[in-house]
């Protein structure tokens, strides 16, 4: 099974780190291929950075159709162009913020998540109110950090997402938390030592899913929303 984990920025250390977070929870044999957007911003904080992702996006999934990948995860948390990826690849595709909130309602009847910016947090709450888990979500919190200070060494943080977590725990009354980017991958088992809550990953579950996906045999249906794009 070959998988494609697509980060939609261009930030490409945060690529290396989010495929190697794949790799290291997919089956044995899985094959994991990372992508980066190229024309795309370093970081997608905000609707004006999603939309400008989407191209990229795109074209990337148009490729991965023509070299057989199986399934793809967009990996940022605000599952940018999910529909038009459905439309223009044939197998599965699972963005983070859907994996993550469905996986964390399977295992606990509430969660909290924890993102960057401030700004994130509408959109997220959008989305999760799309996927019908507004009551199982008690709160969409932020760390008041940028996404690419996650890939600085020394900026602290990683602390601020841990305490974050912890404040949800003690004020929201949660049984989870998920972390609301995809930069935070690499983070989930020091954060659940540190916590001792379920800290849920959207990466490594989408990757899952689309594993066991594929291992059913299920393809995006076509007789529909996500019918091929007609032609102009």
């Amino acid at each position: 099974m070959k998988i494609l984990v697509m980060n939609p920025n261009s930030t490409t250390s945060m690529t290396d780190k989010i495929v190697e977070s794949a790799r290291q929870k997919a089956s044995a044999g899985t094959t994991i291929i990372g992508a980066s957007g190229t024309d795309s911003p370093a970081s997608i904080q905000g609707h004006h950075d999603e939309a400008l992702s989407v191209p990229d996006l795109i074209k990337r999934l148009q490729q991965a159709e023509q070299e057989g990948i199986d399934g793809v995860v967009v990996a940022c948390f605000d599952d940018p162009g999910i529909g038009a990826c459905r439309e223009v690849f044939s197998g599965p595709v699972i963005g983070i913020c859907e994996a993550a909130v469905k996986a964390a309602s399977m295992i606990s009847t509430s969660f909290s998540v924890v993102t960057t910016l401030p700004r994130s947090v509408p959109v997220i709450e959008d989305l999760i109110h799309g996927y019908g888990l507004s009551h199982r979500c008690r709160k969409v919190r932020s760390a008041a950090i940028p996404v690419l200070a996650l890939e600085e060494a020394g900026s602290g943080a990683r602390e601020k997402v841990r305490d974050e977590i912890l404040r949800a725990v003690r004020e929201d009354n949660c049984e989870a938390v998920v972390l609301g980017c995809a930069g935070m991958a690499d983070l989930t088992e020091w954060l659940t030592a540190e916590t001792g809550v379920p800290v849920i990953d959207g990466v490594t579950v989408a990757t899952r899913m689309i594993e066991a996906l594929v291992g059913c045999g299920l393809k995006t249906s076509k007789i529909g929303a996500y019918a091929a794009p007609i032609q102009h």
